[in-house]
């Protein structure tokens, strides 16, 4: 088995779904597979601007599926998603398109100390980049 199909196997490109705590507390949830270099080529591609923003909302409407695989938005979305929408909220879904994947259980065991032990330091283990998924 050369190198490439070693990292092909050694990851899973199935949907996961992502969570989001709305601010009226209900869940919203969407299916995203893991992003790929072509699939974020192509949306800073059809974001044709350097705005961190845009590229984030071609994401949201390139990856977010429901949980039988159909697009939850449009490209007829993205000036509604701007417009109507809280920045707060907006954020909070993008971040979850390419933010830290989920730790497991084990991950989180180890996390935790590394960040008593950075403490003890008086330094940050995540370096502040651990990101709440609860909307504002």
């Amino acid at each position: 088995m050369n190198a490439l199909q070693r990292l092909k196997a050694a990851v899973s490109m199935k949907p996961a779904a992502k969570n989001l705590e709305l601010p009226n507390g209900e869940e919203f949830e969407f299916w995203m597979s893991p992003l790929t270099l072509a699939e974020r080529a192509k949306a800073q591609k059809q974001a044709k601007s350097e705005d961190a923003t845009d590229f984030a909302l071609q994401l949201l409407v390139t990856k977010a599926r429901d949980k039988n695989g159909v697009p939850m938005f449009t490209q007829g979305n993205v000036a509604e998603m701007r417009n109507d929408l809280p920045a707060s909220l907006v954020e909070a879904l993008m971040l979850l398109l390419v933010g830290e994947p989920e730790l497991d259980e084990d991950d989180e065991e180890l996390d935790m100390k590394s960040t008593e032990a950075a403490a003890d330091e008086g330094q940050s283990s995540n370096g502040g980049t651990r990101r709440s998924r609860k909307a504002a």
